[in-house]
């Protein structure tokens, strides 16, 4: 959510931040001004009426229940305008339309070289018996995969690996998180109103969450954190469940793209001053995961055109599916500044000064355990069809150093 305020004193500069976006909001603040200038007037005239009840106690009563009643009004439809706007990029976010337009800052790891042509996980998993969509189809229809044996210890090994690494030596702190969550939650991290059709909502009203991003930011809610609890950092793993609207036709084969998947999200709390140094802590944190998986990837900044909705700036890690000989995204590390913690009012005070301030939020994917099997099972694929387990996981999966059939 944008502060008015700050519109309302410069409204050409939030126009050209608009445009970056979209370039339909070339003339937005024009409109928010307006409704934020009637929003006043009637405040003022309000305060107008209030100052007479000593003399017109009747007139006044009634006077003042309408006039609230408009200025809730005008209140309410320059909120709607507010909330359906994106953040404003970082001035060091590029230009551009699309993932063309991205700026791949480094890569790290070498590609892996086949004395044989690599065949992509699902070939892999469904030779080895332990990836089946047919069955998953029959029980709940497309976009869903089921594991077994090896494959599916594999995939549970990763999420614990993954947590476990967070935590001990990432200084985040491990969150069971309820898997539903109602409005006031979904709209706190701008889920709602805008991607509504994205989530899977509940008979009850509820909706599934599409991220661990949504719930454990949400802890800030309402709240005014001393300065001292500050940077505060959680992590979960979660299923986490998306409609996947308009993605009819985008990666059908395999478990790229699933209505279900397992994700480790990590979400930090800072204050304003903090929040460029903890994207970049932040980030790297993913990073370490997909070096220790032994995963050849790259890290990238997202362009205007590409960057979410709430993000300020985004980093994706990408890594290299040799079956696909393609980069796919694995991990997104954004930073959004204020821009949640004022739809949700999440604030802090500080230790010296007066008053309180919104806090930043960020959130990154440490990383998606789904996509982590994917690139585990393709990198790592031997000739006979067999996958070597990375020597970090096998730990977790004693007397299994490579995933074969049963």
């Amino acid at each position: 959510m944008h502060d008015i305020r700050a519109i309302r004193e410069d409204p050409w500069s939030f126009n050209a931040a608009m445009v970056r976006r979209d370039s339909r909001f070339s003339n937005i603040s024009d409109r928010l001004v307006q409704l934020d200038k009637e929003r006043r007037e009637l405040a003022g005239k309000l305060q107008e009426q209030q100052s007479r009840r000593n003399e017109l106690a009747k007139e006044i009563g009634l006077r003042r229940r309408e006039g609230a009643d408009t200025q809730r009004m005008e209140s309410e439809e320059l909120r709607r305008e507010l909330e359906v706007l994106p953040n404003i990029l970082d001035h060091d976010v590029p230009d551009g339309f699309d993932e063309r337009d991205n700026q791949v800052e480094r890569q790290v790891g070498t590609l892996p070289a086949f004395d044989f042509t690599p065949r992509q996980h699902f070939e892999l998993g469904e030779a080895l018996g332990q990836m089946d969509f047919a069955a998953a189809a029959k029980l709940a229809g497309s976009r869903f995969t089921i594991l077994r044996g090896p494959l599916a210890r594999l995939e549970r090994a990763l999420g614990q690996f993954m947590l476990d690494l967070h935590t001990r030596q990432h200084g985040y702190e491990e969150v069971a998180i309820p898997l539903l969550v109602n409005d006031a939650t979904a709209y706190g991290t701008a889920q709602l109103p805008k991607f509504a059709e994205d989530l899977f909502r509940t008979t009850d009203g509820r909706w599934l969450v599409p991220t661990a991003e949504v719930p454990l930011t949400n802890l800030a809610a309402g709240e005014i954190l001393p300065e001292a609890a500050l940077p505060l950092r959680v992590t979960a793993l979660s299923d986490c469940f998306r409609s996947e609207a308009g993605a009819a036709g985008k990666d059908t084969r395999g478990m790229l793209r699933q209505h279900q998947f397992r994700k480790v999200e990590l979400v930090s709390i800072t204050r304003p001053e903090d929040s460029v140094a903890e994207h970049e802590r932040m980030t790297e944190c993913a990073e370490a995961v997909l070096k220790l998986l032994e995963l050849p990837y790259r890290r990238v900044l997202l362009c205007a055109g590409d960057t979410g909705f709430a993000s300020a700036k985004t980093y994706d890690l990408e890594v290299w599916l040799p079956g696909q000989q393609a980069w796919r995204e694995i991990s997104s590390c954004s930073n959004c500044r204020d821009f949640q913690a004022r739809r949700m009012n999440a604030r802090y005070r500080p230790a010296e000064g007066k008053g309180v301030a919104h806090v930043h939020t960020l959130n990154g994917s440490g990383v998606a355990v789904g996509r982590a099997l994917i690139a585990v099972m393709e990198n790592h694929q031997q000739a006979d069809g067999t996958i070597r387990v990375p020597a970090v996981l096998r730990p977790y999966l004693p007397g299994l150093e490579q995933i074969s059939a049963a």
